[in-house]
């Protein structure tokens, strides 16, 4: 038996985990199994470049961030960007040139681990006939069907962690702190890490802000004796009537929009209205997505692996592992790309918050 494997889309933590615990499963299942790698994701199936998956090559990923493997979010083979016969650039279907290469290969099986881009390409690639399994990745948190995605604990530590450090900072100077975090249209990691990181205002873009809601909360505390706030805000929050803040747009990508610049447009419009507070921005960026995953992830890790290898034994492809109320299961991708995972503005999470005072400036 012979299965590709590849990684898709941003980086999250727990990548190597999976591909680690997949080569060693599968070996220990088959050892005559061949196990090879795409690099660059799709774009490793379309230029058929690949590296062999063994346990000597894996050894010691457990732990490792990032992915052996490399990863892109620019490479949709079912609309990708080649030059013509005149050297333009235009969108093409290539989608049976990686067909053909696996076939090719002798590749039985395809596991993609991805977020919801990457994901959507596994649908397609399945409707055409090819044995896949999907694997939940994102920091994001945002995937339908599943209750956590590996990469988004890890993420949550890193941003609660830096909320405690800057706490410290805002604290001294009697300074507001705007804190950018990733997300898109999801607010999932500010939440948590908000929550946990015990921030005063958490601006989520299921929740339209008002910004005069968010200078009541920092005129609130300063009578209280806490002349300090922190703000958390997820990159594609925006306020009531307005608009998420477009950082950039990368026309290759099949995702063009590129959020950012919240964070400092709020402490831009609140430092013209609070005037006796210094008001900082931070955006933590690519931070988020960086070094060693929790051990939760790791173990979430192993476990949508031993989930992906189940569901090969019982050749159920077409299909995402997913945890459903803390047991592993699975889902068709066919419904995962149809509905993405955002929070609940009335959820207990929220209501939790609110009964903490934290304001989402609504």
């Amino acid at each position: 038996m012979r299965v590709g494997i590849l990684t898709g889309g941003g980086d999250a933590p727990g990548l190597n985990s999976v591909i680690y615990a997949l080569v060693k499963m599968l070996k220990n299942w088959k050892p005559d199994c061949e196990i090879i790698g795409y690099k660059s994701g799709y774009k490793g199936l379309y230029k058929n470049d690949y590296v062999k998956l063994t346990l000597a090559t894996t050894s010691g990923i457990l732990n490792r961030g990032g992915t052996i493997l490399y990863s892109s979010n620019k490479d949709n083979l079912f609309d990708y960007l080649v030059n013509d016969e005149d050297g333009n650039f235009v969108k093409k279907d290539v989608s049976d040139v990686a067909i053909k290469n696996m076939k090719d290969m002798g590749i039985e099986i395809l596991i993609v681990l991805g977020g919801d881009g990457t994901l959507t390409s596994a649908r397609d690639f399945s409707r055409k006939g090819i044995n896949v399994i999907g694997v939940p990745k994102t920091i994001d948190n945002d995937l339908g069907f599943t209750d956590s995605t590996f990469g988004f604990d890890t993420a949550v530590n890193i941003v609660a962690e830096n909320l405690g450090r800057i706490h410290t900072t805002a604290e001294s100077h009697h300074r507001i702190f705007v804190v950018e975090v990733m997300g898109r249209n999801a607010g999932w990691i500010a939440l948590r890490a908000g929550l946990a990181g015990s921030a005063d205002v958490i601006l989520i873009p299921e929740i339209p802000y008002e910004l005069n809601k968010v200078v009541e909360k920092i005129k609130q505390r300063d009578r209280l004796g806490k002349h300090f706030s922190i703000i958390v805000v997820t990159e594609g929050a925006k306020e009531k009537g307005g608009q998420a803040v477009i950082g950039k747009i990368v026309s290759d990508s099949p995702d063009p929009v590129r959020f950012g610049g919240i964070g400092a447009k709020i402490a831009h419009d609140l430092e013209l209205i609070v005037k006796d507070h210094e008001v900082r921005s931070v955006a933590l960026g690519h931070i988020q997505r960086g070094g060693e995953p929790s051990a939760a992830d790791r173990i979430l890790s192993l476990r949508y692996a031993y989930g992906a290898l189940n569901l090969i034994r019982e050749e159920k492809f077409g299909s995402m592992v997913c945890l459903k109320n803390n047991e592993i299961s699975y889902v068709s991708l066919e419904e995962v790309v149809e509905k993405p995972k955002f929070v609940d503005p009335k959820g207990e999470l929220v209501n939790i918050a609110k009964s903490l005072g934290i304001y989402f400036g609504d």
